[in-house]
């Protein structure tokens, strides 16, 4: 009884999230998401529909207007949310769909076709996730890993997969998160450069941190720098720009972050100082079109600070935070924010977190 009052009592207090929401309680999970991903690293490209050389066929031009609005549709995601182009993206992948079942092309032609439309497929599914439409968005992932598999791209193909890894761990499936970010290391192990083996490494660390292997989270962290020091941007595929030593001191510093959480004594505070400094550094190196990042780095200073009790500079940073919000539409950003507020809830007896909890439940509960 005081069980399920309790369960009864919480859920009724607390701030909406979409990992309780009915759509993202029909996601697959376990093997059966990942058994059919599994055959993804030994998939041969089946022959192409449409080839033949003539006349009035689809050539490189078109193939490139399309790699151009898939940058389009990224860059308009970061600087205000996925809520707003949600629709706009699926449409236009519907569109270049129907180009590949109907259009006469070359066999390379057609296989840079299909990665456009994985491509164009992981940033549909990345603004459906951040829209929170969770069913929608593993589906669409799941299509472009396929699409990446047509058109030979085995990098493009572990990009996906690590949008996925993200998608399971925001919505609690850890050990998913794992076996993605996994799977994507083993397919791509003869392909990955630097960018991509630094994007998952550092994931790894993130995830470990989050099952509390810590020990597990500083090796892969080490991982992700070693590889990350590699990079030569002019090698590296148009998909891994976005992993920049913002995204890496990002990534690694919420590593921190969620270890403090688990570790005690001077380690917690060790943990914590390493978070913060992190991701000031993401914070600094931003560049100004990544705006929902800079959003998600204050509330990743805010979670840092609480985790230690700094109260003032959680206050500070959550203000920042919520002030940026203002001109995004996320749910992914909502969530945080509501995960925020469960985390004040120990402190919520002192005047300057009381004030900061009324506006969190403000803006989470118009938010979703």
């Amino acid at each position: 009884t005081i069980a399920a009052i309790a369960a009864l009592t919480r859920s009724d207090l607390m701030l909406p999230h979409t990992r309780t929401s009915d759509d993202a309680a029909q996601i697959q999970t376990a093997d059966a998401l990942l058994e059919p991903l599994r055959r993804w690293p030994s998939a041969k490209p089946a022959a192409l529909p449409n080839t033949a050389t003539r006349p009035g066929m689809l050539g490189t031009a078109q193939v490139e207007s399309i790699e151009a609005l898939t940058a389009a549709f990224r860059d308009a995601d970061n600087r205000h949310g996925g809520v707003l182009s949600r629709r706009a993206v699926v449409a236009q992948m519907s569109e270049i769909n129907d180009l590949l079942a109907t259009a006469t092309y070359t066999e390379a032609t057609g296989r840079r076709l299909f990665r456009a439309v994985a491509d164009l497929g992981s940033v549909a599914g990345w603004i459906s996730f951040d829209a929170g439409a969770h069913l929608s968005a593993q589906r669409l992932f799941v299509t472009a890993v396929h699409a990446a598999s047509e058109g030979g791209d085995r990098q493009l193909a572990a990009h996906i997969l690590q949008c996925m890894a993200r998608q399971m761990s925001h919505l609690g499936h850890v050990e998913d998160a794992l076996e993605l970010v996994a799977l994507a290391q083993y397919g791509a192990r003869r392909h990955a450069g630097p960018g991509t083996r630094a994007i998952l490494a550092a994931l790894h660390s993130r995830f470990s941190a989050m099952r509390g292997d810590l020990e597990e989270s500083q090796r892969a962290a080490g991982e992700a720098e070693d590889a990350f020091a590699r990079i030569r941007p002019d090698d590296e595929p148009p998909h891994t720009a976005f992993f920049d030593e913002a995204e890496l001191s990002a990534t690694l510093g919420i590593a921190h972050q969620i270890a403090a959480k688990h570790a005690t004594g001077p380690h917690r505070t060790q943990r914590a100082e390493q978070s913060l400094t992190l991701l000031n550094n993401a914070l600094h190196l931003r560049p100004a079109g990544r705006v929902r990042s800079r959003a998600f780095d204050h509330i990743g200073l805010a979670r840092t600070h609480l985790a230690v009790g700094e109260l003032a500079g959680a206050c500070q940073e959550a203000t920042t935070a919520l002030t940026i919000t203002e001109g995004l539409h996320s749910t992914r950003i909502a969530d945080r924010l509501s995960e925020l507020h469960e985390e004040t809830d120990p402190h919520a007896d002192n005047s300057d977190i009381n004030a900061l909890r009324e506006r969190l439940e403000h803006v989470v509960g118009t938010a979703h």
